[in-house]
């Protein structure tokens, strides 16, 4: 199940909101008392949607969304009256009194969007890997001249003749002693 941080000033509006998206097997709700917290939390778990109010302790929500990652969405549940002082398109605000069914589909809506985004925000493939890529695509530039396009398409088009992957045609280019023509 998805994880979500909730993050309202209230304990009381955190045990409800909480009670409400776990019973209904929308989230598993992490709580959190501060916006250092939230920042913490969001980047060492990857969590893709914070709910909170529009102030948390000692920071806006709209500072706080700012400063987290494009993957992470900031849900602000408030009155109509402080939404409209928010200015920020990168929040999604949700005006209270709200519906337990448009707060949970609220929820299940921003955690799909946010899947996406983490999704896209990961590399293709480990750094690991690309280091070494990198390190190959280098030799060939300084080695024989090419630019990096070049480099890149060396690489790729022997990665694909052979039937190898990239990292494999990589790794042959570094363990090669000889010169291409």
């Amino acid at each position: 199940m998805d994880q979500i941080i909730l993050a309202f000033e209230r304990e009381q509006n955190n045990q409800r909101v909480k009670e409400l998206l776990e019973r209904s097997g929308t989230a598993d709700c992490l709580l959190c008392t501060s916006a250092d917290q939230v920042r913490r939390t969001v980047h060492k778990r990857r969590i893709t949607a914070v709910l909170c109010g529009c102030k948390l302790g000692e920071q806006s929500a709209q500072l706080l969304a700012e400063e987290l990652p494009i993957f992470c969405s900031v849900l602000v549940l408030a009155p109509q009256d402080r939404l409209e002082l928010l200015a920020d398109g990168d929040i999604c605000p949700l005006p209270m009194p709200v519906s337990r069914r448009d707060l949970i589909q609220t929820v299940r809506m921003l955690l799909r969007i946010g899947r996406r985004l983490e999704r896209s925000d990961r590399p293709r493939r480990p750094r690991e890997e690309q280091a070494v890529i990198d390190r190959a695509k280098q030799l060939l530039i300084d080695r024989n001249g090419m630019t990096e396009e070049q480099a890149h398409r060396y690489l790729q088009k022997n990665s694909m003749d052979n039937r190898e992957r990239l990292i494999e045609t990589a790794q042959m280019v570094l363990g090669s002693s000889w010169e291409m023509e």
